[in-house]
């Protein structure tokens, strides 16, 4: 509970509302208990008092009655209708929505004919004929608003229950011999409940509304009860000479309802699993910062240099170091490889250095990102926007999620043409095909009328690596490009990258997992471990005479063609978690060479030699 109303929080609108709805709950509870008048009691020789008179803070209404008492009693008798309203159309229309969702076919063309029918007749309309025909009273308005919300919730709940039918768990749970009710009891129902939990959160104050506007035409509440609804009705008459008496009732709905969407919005992002990673959190336009001291006089000779950088993410008391001191160098000419297993931070790494971590929950909390003597850290974000697509590109790991699927190719090259050059359409047209036929895409004219769907994922990644080339950058950072990729459409995307970084003197930063890769394109190549560089250097050395035992395994997971057979290396254990790291080495639990000072010392990166800096005490020396 304590985590839900966290999260709850991040939405300060959906507080409020949290803490308006509490008052009037509250407040209706202990009414029974308030030292008020009896709000039926007539006293036609008061009436029309006015707000804050002697015992009438609220004034009278026509026939003398305490419009305070008569307030608290009618709100009491609202929210109970509508909450009452809202269980009843949940219950019923999920129920309906659920069964015809998951036996689809007959039962659901039963079911959701029926459901049409309803949705047929205007809302309003339908529920006059209902009151009509049971009679007026609260009951019975009840019971009509409560029928004509149960079609909302049925074509909602039908909705997500028809995409859970088909997934495999609910195959294994078929085949695993469990009856159609425990399926939907156990494996359909918790997947639905928080969609239902949001639906009635966001109905409640429309079915509080419809039942006010029965009770305002006489077909709810009856007199002497009051609710809000009839308390307007009554005041109708007297609208132009005594608006007060108008005005408390409608605020009071306008209060609650107004609470209760506010709230209902809340709780809708709060039972959304994303918002606890920050997804939903209104993300900042780029990655926030700490309050810490920067590097002052940057060498303005390098072209991008990360010293000592630190990402974090916060997620409630938890932690996360997902980068820790990583210090990188990109050199014109050359393509710096970073390899690592899932979760090593080489990812955050590439973002945190444009700034493109999601905030909240990730937050740089250390070193300098130098881009020309340029703190890419602490610069404004006018500069950095300047330099995102421009100077330095992007080139993401999906090529498919990537791409926007209602624009065609040119569209996007020349959204990414003009975003940095005033130039005419004659011309972005122009180079847009030029950039389609540095990236050997055949028939670049045809291709660049195409959409996203209609091109092959290596097609699609060509294009991407176009939009990265569309304004002559200077440094390419690409994060694992090749991962979604076959061997053949690899190798072609590596050989474009080989003969960029040659032809255009790009610096690339190229990240993978797989050594094979490095063995092709790499110059240098950094080898990251639970946030941390372990070995760095470059990638003929490395990959020939590693020298931190965790590269050596890494390179002995991978199979070698005529080579003879040999058994391939494994690395016992799995990564340690970054919110629970100690002082020592975190390679140490999985690493045979482990002695004491491993696990309680602090490990430098330090020289091996003039070119390779290892994370290990006791690194692997090779002559």
């Amino acid at each position: 509970m304590i985590g839900f109303i966290k999260l709850l929080s991040r939405n300060r609108l959906s507080l409020a509302g949290l803490v308006v709805i509490i008052l009037v709950i509250f407040t209706a509870l202990i009414t029974p208990i308030l030292p008020i008048s009896d709000p039926d009691v007539i006293d036609t020789k008061n009436r029309f008092k006015t707000p804050f008179t002697t015992d009438a803070l609220l004034g009278t209404d026509h026939l003398g009655r305490d419009l305070m008492s008569r307030l608290l009693w009618g709100t009491r008798l609202s929210l109970a209708v509508g909450f009452c309203a809202a269980c009843i159309a949940a219950l019923i229309g999920s129920a309906l929505g659920i069964i015809a969702g998951f036996y689809a076919s007959r039962v659901d063309n039963i079911i959701m004919r029926g459901i049409d029918m309803l949705m047929a007749f205007p809302y309003i309309l339908l529920a006059l004929a209902i009151v009509a025909a049971l009679g007026p009273g609260l009951f019975n308005a009840l019971i009509a608003v409560a029928i004509v919300n149960i079609p909302f919730f049925a074509r909602n709940i039908r909705g997500v229950t028809l995409g859970i039918t088909h997934k495999e768990y609910i195959d294994a749970a078929r085949l695993s011999g469990m009856t159609d009710t425990r399926i939907i009891i156990t494996e359909v129902l918790p997947n639905v409940f928080p969609v239902i939990v949001i639906a009635m959160s966001t109905t409640v104050g429309w079915m509080i509304l419809e039942t006010a506007g029965l009770s305002f035409l006489g077909l709810g509440s009856q007199p002497p009860q009051a609710d809000l609804g009839s308390m307007l009705g009554e005041a109708r008459a007297a609208l132009i000479t005594s608006p007060y008496t108008s005005v408390v009732p409608g605020a009071m709905i306008l209060i609650i309802v107004m609470a209760i969407n506010l709230l209902g919005d809340g709780i809708r992002d709060a039972l959304d699993p994303r918002l606890k990673s920050g997804v939903l959190s209104s993300p900042r336009p780029r990655t926030l910062v700490a309050n810490y001291n920067e590097a002052k006089n940057l060498d303005r000779s390098e072209l991008l240099s990360v010293s000592k950088l630190r990402t974090q993410f916060h997620i409630g008391k938890q932690n996360y170091k997902a980068v820790d001191g990583v210090s990188i160098y990109a050199k014109k000419g050359a393509c710096l490889g970073i390899i690592g297993e899932s979760g090593s931070g080489k990812s955050v790494t590439a973002l945190s250095i444009m700034g493109l971590v999601s905030s909240p929950p990730g937050i740089i909390t250390g070193g300098y990102v130098n881009y020309k003597g340029s703190n890419l850290i602490h610069t404004n974000d006018q500069e950095l926007q300047s330099l995102r697509g421009n100077k330095i590109s992007y080139v993401f790991q999906d090529p498919l999620s990537s791409l926007h699927p209602l624009y065609t190719v040119q569209k996007q090259l020349e959204e990414a043409i003009k975003a940095h050059q005033p130039v005419s359409q004659e011309e972005v047209y122009q180079r847009s095909i030029e950039l389609l036929k540095s990236v050997r895409i055949p028939n670049p004219e045809q291709r660049a009328k195409d959409y996203p769907h209609q091109l092959s994922g290596g097609m699609r990644q060509r294009v991407n690596i176009a939009m990265a080339l569309a304004n002559d950058p200077e440094i390419i950072i690409a994060d694992e490009p090749t991962t979604a990729l076959d061997v053949t459409v690899q190798a072609q995307i590596l050989s474009l990258f080989r003969e960029l970084t040659r032809e255009r003197g790009l610096a690339i930063i190229f990240i993978t997992h797989d050594f094979g890769v490095v063995s092709q394109i790499c110059d240098e190549v950094a080898v990251m471990y639970a946030g941390k560089i372990v070995e760095y250097g470059p990638s003929e050395m490395i990959l020939n005479h590693p020298a931190h035992p965790y590269t050596s395994r890494l390179i002995g997971c991978v199979p070698e063609l005529g080579k003879g057979k040999r058994e391939l290396a494994s690395i016992d254990g799995l990564p340690p978690m970054v919110d629970r790291l100690g002082h020592g080495c975190a390679f140490a639990p999985r690493c045979e060479k482990t002695i004491s000072e491993c696990l309680n010392n602090d490990i430098k990166l330090k020289n091996i030699n003039a070119n390779t800096q290892v994370r290990c005490l006791k690194p692997e020396i090779h002559l």
